[in-house]
């Protein structure tokens, strides 16, 4: 790797973990840009090279994820959706079920014991919501885990 792409790759990072840690404020590609220097045409060429998917596509799927443990814990989902910083419910219920394989008021119904039980980074990362390579969800890991964990 060249001194620029390690460069640009310290730059990206910063914008990744501006979108971890805020990710329930408004977030758009312009602020993520700009916290790498960028333009933000470039960034996004960039970021979805680094990272497999867009600067926007990573902050809803942080969202999606942060929900997905409030609502373990209880909360409605109008709440979660709030909470997370997104301000459309539709678009929430749909990317949610479009990432997780099921709609957000279906997963918080569901019972979570097998999650309860693991370790706490164990279940972020078996209920972490992912991307097949096709671009279809892969929900189906959420349950296949709880089934692993409760036998």
């Amino acid at each position: 790797m060249t001194p620029a792409e390690l460069a640009n790759l310290a730059h990206l990072r910063r914008a990744r973990d501006l979108i971890d840690r805020d990710f329930a404020k408004p977030l758009d590609v312009p602020i993520m840009a700009a916290r790498a220097l960028m333009s933000p045409a470039h960034f996004s060429r960039l970021f979805r090279a680094a990272y497999g998917e867009t600067p926007y596509g990573y902050l809803m799927t942080r969202r999606i994820e942060r929900s997905m443990a409030l609502l373990r814990a209880g909360m409605t989902v109008t709440d979660a959706c709030m909470a997370v910083g997104s301000t459309s419910l539709g678009s929430f219920s749909t990317r949610f079920t479009e990432l997780v394989g099921e709609p957000p008021s279906v997963y918080r119904a569901r019972e979570h014991l097998a999650v309860i039980a693991m370790p706490t980074r164990i279940a972020q990362e078996q209920t972490r919501p992912r991307r097949r390579a096709g671009g279809a969800p892969q929900g189906s890991r959420i349950r296949e885990a709880a089934a692993r964990a409760s036998v």
